[in-house]
């Protein structure tokens, strides 16, 4: 299953649906419409090039070497200059700038490695992506999968690395619609096996700190996202998208302008 493809057909995901029920007109302008993003926030590069690093570093895993933290430093530093040196399109948050961002992601993937258990899991599958259909939609739903483990019983451990500017309540993990999907997804690749799903957070706090947190699924709540999955496709079939003028988001939206420009007409 190659990702790359199962994206140039119609498709949904846990991000898209996300937005669309975050905000219906941010997900026209993006995903319907293709506006250019009025900016990138500098979150997204500095999330990207952790996440491709921690790719390496469990690939390095799955073929048993054990990659030292001076390389992983040297592969942010040529994955952060890639996305972000020079890139004026960046928006960074006040008191960060490209040197700035460098040394915290060194920082903390300093203590990730430092921090990480020593679970004895065997890691089956890096970036792994999946599909699966809900019968009343005519699109799949897809995604990929950062990290799959399997413990020394044979249960899977379905991992999403996380950077954040701050922990993760107990209760936003156990109602991650994300982690929902990814349970059903895992299921379709993997029937009929144990399944324990993970955020794996690197926060990027004054003093960085990681941060591991477990949680399931079961029967009741994979009904439920398919309900939620359903209910969002429906939507956007009908080409609802309203405007969520209320939400917390919007002092970051990448498309402000172009939603006043709307509203105004």
């Amino acid at each position: 299953m190659d990702l790359a493809n199962l994206r140039k057909s119609a498709h949904l995901s846990s991000s898209s649906i996300v937005d669309y029920l975050s905000c219906g007109l941010q997900f026209k302008f993006g995903r319907i419409d293709k506006l250019p993003a009025e900016f990138i926030p500098d979150a997204l590069e500095f999330g990207s090039a952790i996440h491709r690093v921690l790719a390496d570093f469990y690939i390095a895993r799955q073929a048993g070497h054990y990659m030292p933290i001076t390389e992983m430093h040297a592969k942010f530093e040529t994955y952060w200059s890639e996305a972000a040196k020079g890139n004026d399109r960046i928006k960074f948050k006040e008191g960060k700038d490209y040197e700035t961002l460098l040394a915290d992601g060194k920082a903390i993937l300093s203590v990730y490695v430092t921090n990480i258990p020593d679970t004895k899991y065997t890691v089956l599958a890096v970036e792994e992506p999946f599909a699966f259909e809900i019968p009343g939609m005519h699109i799949p739903v897809i995604g990929a999968i950062d990290l799959i483990e399997a413990d020394e019983s044979g249960v899977l451990i379905i991992t999403d690395h996380k950077t954040s500017s701050k922990s993760y309540a107990d209760s936003d993990v156990h109602s991650s619609f994300q982690l929902s999907v990814y349970s059903i997804g895992m299921r379709n690749n993997y029937p009929n096996r144990e399944i324990l799903l993970k955020f794996d957070a690197l926060i990027k706090t004054k003093v960085p700190k990681f941060e591991s947190y477990y949680t399931t699924r079961d029967a009741d709540d994979e009904a439920r996202t398919i309900k939620k999955i359903l209910n969002a496709y429906d939507g956007i079939s009908k080409q609802v998208f309203l405007p969520n003028m209320e939400s917390w988001k919007c002092s970051g939206c990448q498309y402000a302008k172009a939603c006043d420009e709307y509203l105004r007409r």
